[in-house]
């Protein structure tokens, strides 16, 4: 009986051991490995989708990742985005909320679903940004009417 080229990924080293290889056939791409650029896509995605990292962390340190494995810069985002370097600045920074629009294009750009950078994170309120104490941030002020 002939042996496959490539099974069901069955572990972490299998599963980068794929991803060279398929990333070496993207960048050597003809018609002869189109079919075995295919199959080695629907294998990383099976172990992907089985073996979700991106649960554990919140969308915008998955974009950070994102960005450093696809040696993407904030301003690189602005075209992908259609947003100002300012408003990119205070989503990397916690300052600002992702919106749907946003969610969906990354969604695209990535090629992930939505699902990984539609997860609650906190932000940080410029508002009380000058408070040293985080303990003082949302508690109420007593404030005795004269």
């Amino acid at each position: 009986m002939e042996t496959l080229k490539y099974t069901v990924i069955k572990d972490v080293e299998q599963y980068k051991k794929y991803c060279d290889i398929l990333e070496e056939l993207i960048l050597n791409e003809n018609n002869a490995t189109r079919d075995e650029l295919e199959l080695l896509t629907l294998l990383i995605e099976k172990w992907d989708n089985e073996h979700n990292t991106f649960k554990d962390s919140d969308p915008i340190e998955l974009l950070k990742t994102l960005m450093n494995e696809h040696d993407l810069k904030a301003k690189d985002l602005t075209g992908i985005l259609d947003l100002s370097k300012g408003t990119i600045s205070k989503i990397l920074n916690y300052h600002k909320g992702l919106s749907k629009d946003t969610i969906r294009k990354l969604s695209d750009y990535f090629k992930l679903s939505q699902e990984a950078f539609n997860r609650p994170y906190k932000l940080i309120n410029e508002v009380n940004r000058h408070f040293r104490d985080a303990s003082l941030m949302n508690t109420r002020k007593n404030i005795i009417e004269a």
